[in-house]
């Protein structure tokens, strides 16, 4: 009887730490970021919402993120959303972010030059 109690204890608290890293990998993780302090608060509250609204379809989010940044910041936003990718890119300066949400889902936003 005590070793089924230990064992339901065992992975109870197994799920609780899962659930706790669920948790941590919904923040984002800033990579790199040129933009103002202002333009970045008000670019990581876009990012989230939309990846919030299409969880699973990374295209989607990617052009309502460019969509929304066009309507704020003046056009000529490009949004990648996705895994396993590499870049090289031009931008304007102070127009850039690189982030990762959810553990492994990168974004990369930037005003094209």
């Amino acid at each position: 009887m005590e070793d089924d109690e230990r064992q339901l204890e065992a992975e109870g608290e197994a799920q609780d730490s899962t659930e706790e890293y669920r948790k941590m990998m919904n923040y984002s993780l800033i990579k790199h970021c040129d933009m103002n302090e202002e333009m970045r608060v008000e670019t990581l509250e876009v990012v989230v919402t939309a990846l919030e609204k299409c969880p699973n379809h990374h295209e989607n989010a990617a052009k309502l993120i460019k969509d929304t940044m066009d309507k704020k910041f003046g056009g000529g936003w490009d949004a990648i959303v996705g895994e396993g990718y590499g870049f090289s890119i031009s931008s304007h300066a102070k127009h850039l972010l690189f982030l990762y949400y959810g553990g492994t889902l990168a974004v990369l936003l930037y005003k094209a030059s």
